[in-house]
């Protein structure tokens, strides 16, 4: 979808900004296999095309999500409980990331952005996203990071993105947000920024444009899809 042809059409690229989970490293799985777990508890059936639902969603409403597949109503303090219990196994669970965790051709393609002057951020839901940041050495790497702690509301709401892009001191318009989620794309299209789907289309058709990874992408090739001069 030619999303972008609805806003400004600003001649550049001054930012991009990354979601972190699906984008940068795969931590997906490892929220599978605590919701999956705690699911498991609760006598939910719970898949990972379920998991697809919860992709940048924030915490407590990815564990209403799940509570709503199983009827069950819960009081307030049992939720936070339950949504403790599962961030406690991911915390265990992304202990032992590093490096080696990167996706392919990611570092590749922000060190292209850096030697382009273009400035770099993370944006993500997870309220864990500096953990894993300094899991695999990425703080030199970015100049803003904005995570869930930082934030009201999460995506599809745009104030990640926002965010970011005034912590950058960049115009909204001269961003492209990364993102492997529905509601993360909902998020940059209301931040009135460009976006780049990470992943499959058929779970992202809401994007300007979906890459099934960065291993073949470049700076370059960014820049052509939004006909800009290279």
């Amino acid at each position: 979808m030619d999303n972008f042809v609805h806003m400004k059409s600003p001649t550049d690229i001054k930012a991009c900004i990354f979601d972190l989970d699906g984008v940068i490293v795969d931590t997906a799985h490892f929220h599978f296999l605590g919701w999956k777990r705690l699911a498991d508890e609760l006598n939910i059936p719970f898949t990972e095309e379920e998991n697809e639902k919860l992709k940048g969603v924030p915490r407590m409403e990815s564990l209403a999500h799940i509570l709503g597949l199983g009827n069950i109503e819960l009081p307030e303090s049992e939720k936070r409980d339950l949504a403790i219990r599962k961030n406690e196994w991911y915390k265990e669970y992304i202990k032992g990331m590093d490096p080696d965790d990167i996706l392919p051709g990611v570092t590749s393609f922000i060190d292209e952005l850096h030697a382009s002057n273009i400035q770099v951020a993370i944006a993500s839901s997870s309220k864990n996203a500096g953990t894993v940041v300094d899991k695999i050495n990425y703080r030199d790497k970015i100049q803003a990071l904005v995570d869930g702690n930082m934030v009201k509301k999460g995506k599809p709401d745009p104030e990640l993105f926002l965010l970011a892009a005034s912590m950058l001191n960049v115009d909204p318009h001269f961003c492209v947000v990364f993102e492997d989620a529905y509601s993360g794309i909902e998020a940059a299209l209301k931040a009135e920024m460009r976006n780049i789907g990470i992943g499959e289309p058929e779970y992202l058709n809401n994007a300007d444009f979906v890459i099934p990874g960065f291993s073949k992408f470049s700076l370059t090739g960014l820049k052509q899809l939004y006909l800009l001069p290279v």
